[in-house]
């Protein structure tokens, strides 16, 4: 049976509603938040930022674009010096497309602006009906494409200025609730974050919080190590209702490819043995356990475990 078609009043009711929205978020303006870029090529810096390497068919699929209309796109991109190409080493018929250091710095203030206009448009709304406001979107988002309500929009993101706030919080409440650590667990996670932040290489370090829907959900650190070529994986943590959607692999995935392309030659990390599930994504990830060490920390007896990803060997 077919549809019945919608009147001409709701129609017009979601053409005024897309009027308003449409100014609410600055689409009318020459350049997306204060940059020359147009909404599309935005967009595109954004998808690609946000998946850290694509392909031209995934990035068209994701935005729904003509990939003849994609392909000038990123030709220009490519010019401006913003998008980068190479050829995937697990199948050389492959391009996969990055950002420069160029397009990076886009890609953050896209972001960052995007943020802040958001930020300041949800400002503007009673705290108390935030809440309605963006399930009434969730709901927008739902109808129109039935597919986001089993699948959550999950990015990855380079920190901003108060996520470290979010990083103590999350682990010290979920160990807590799940492990039973306290005080002096959190007091370990304040000073991995004091000094992540105190001595911070934007070079050689990276943090990147995962987001669904909006709301964090998820972190992961890369730190300096010991050694010049050594690079430490820290504070991996994937929320309870985030959990299940493969975010902790693309978290772990995203430290190895930084780690390596920042020129680094392994990437350790330390865990607990009785972090069975979390040791297991390591081991598919391509760490070795190399050392395990009884100690009494937070209060109880664990074996603690010292994982490594030679990262010269792929």
């Amino acid at each position: 049976m077919d549809a019945p078609q919608p009147s001409a009043a709701q129609v017009d009711a979601v053409r005024r509603f897309n009027r308003f929205y449409t100014r609410q978020i600055g689409l009318l303006r020459d350049g997306m938040v204060d940059t020359r870029f147009s909404l599309t090529e935005a967009r595109v810096i954004y998808e690609i930022g946000r998946a850290q390497e694509a392909t031209a068919t995934t990035v068209a699929a994701a935005l729904g674009l003509d990939h003849g209309y994609l392909s000038r796109l990123l030709q220009g991109l490519s010019t401006a010096g913003l998008v980068t190409r190479k050829t995937s080493p697990h199948d050389r018929r492959q391009t996969l497309l990055g950002l420069s250091a160029k397009g990076k710095a886009a890609f953050t203030k896209l972001d960052h602006g995007s943020h802040e206009l958001v930020a300041a448009m949800l400002a503007r709304v009673p705290a108390p009906r935030q809440p309605h406001l963006i399930a009434a979107m969730r709901t927008i988002e739902t109808a129109l494409a039935p597919d986001a309500a089993r699948a959550p929009a999950v990015l990855l993101r380079e920190h901003r200025t108060g996520d470290m706030g979010y990083v103590l919080e999350s682990h010290a409440r979920l160990y807590a609730e799940e492990r039973g650590w306290g005080a002096p667990f959190e007091v370990l996670i304040a000073e991995i974050v004091h000094t992540f932040l105190r001595d911070y290489d934007a070079v050689r370090e990276r943090c990147w919080i995962a987001e669904m829907d909006g709301t964090p959900v998820g972190c992961v650190f890369v730190v300096r190590g010991d050694e010049q070529k050594t690079a430490k994986l820290r504070l991996l943590l994937v929320e309870p209702q985030a959990r299940g959607l493969g975010l902790a692999r693309r978290l772990v995935e995203a430290c190895i490819r930084f780690a390596r392309e920042a020129g680094y030659r392994r990437l350790t990390l330390w865990t607990q043995s009785i972090l069975t599930e979390a040791r297991a994504l390591y081991e598919s990830c391509g760490f070795c356990l190399v050392h395990q060490a009884p100690h009494c920390s937070f209060g109880y007896e664990l074996i603690g475990e010292t994982w490594e990803h030679d990262l010269a060997g792929g």
